[in-house]
């Protein structure tokens, strides 16, 4: 499909997506916003604006239905695709951890997560092995309630975690908002994404 915009931005629904105008306009580019809540993409001419599930936008962009996204490195990292990740944004710190219920010092045998093809790579990478199960939500439960023996999921305060009576065990990598770019995007239309790389570095560093 095409969008008869030059350049096609993915942004991520939610607390994030704000945070990405504001750094686009500190940039000296002003997106175009949403004409109503069912909106799913607006824009055209200059610039066209894709709104998705953060999980999504690494997608759009590697298959080059988007030329630049915005997204958080853990979304990156589960979905393990090829793109060009110039700018760390620093809004939307987070860290992705293990959690665990105080004092359970048991062999982890199973862990939930909504990450799990990271949370396979985390466990090759420290030589461990256990079972990896997939939830879509409320992470914290299956540790409460026996499904696992841990948990894999993004901590931000900690409250969350404090008020489910769970504690984090260890870091296993921290996340913060990403620009990520098609590669082929990146040579066709350079004229455009490298001086809006350029300008997003200075504004974020």
């Amino acid at each position: 499909m095409s969008f008869g915009a030059e350049l096609v931005v993915a942004l991520p629904k939610g607390r994030m997506m704000a945070d990405a105008y504001r750094a686009f306009a500190a940039a000296g580019l002003e997106l175009p916003r949403a004409r109503g809540e069912r909106d799913l993409w607006h824009g055209g001419g200059e610039l066209a604006v894709l709104e998705l599930r953060g999980a999504d936008v690494p997608t759009y962009v590697d298959l080059g239905i988007a030329d630049v996204g915005v997204v958080g490195r853990d979304n990156l990292l589960e979905a393990g695709r090829d793109l060009y990740e110039p700018v760390d944004l620093g809004f939307g710190a987070c860290r992705l951890s293990l959690i665990r219920r105080p004092g359970d010092r048991a062999p982890i045998r199973r862990i939930a997560s909504k990450y799990p093809n990271f949370t396979k790579a985390w466990l090759r990478e420290s030589g461990l092995a256990a079972d990896v199960v997939k939830l879509h939500g409320n992470v914290e439960l299956a540790a409460l309630v026996g499904l696992a023996d841990a948990v894999v999921d993004v901590v931000q305060t900690g409250n969350t975690l404090k008020a489910a009576g769970l504690v984090e065990v260890e870091v296993l990598a921290r996340s913060s908002a990403r620009l990520v770019v098609n590669k082929s995007a990146l040579k066709l239309k350079r004229n455009l994404i490298r001086p809006l790389i350029e300008k997003l570095r200075r504004v974020s560093g």
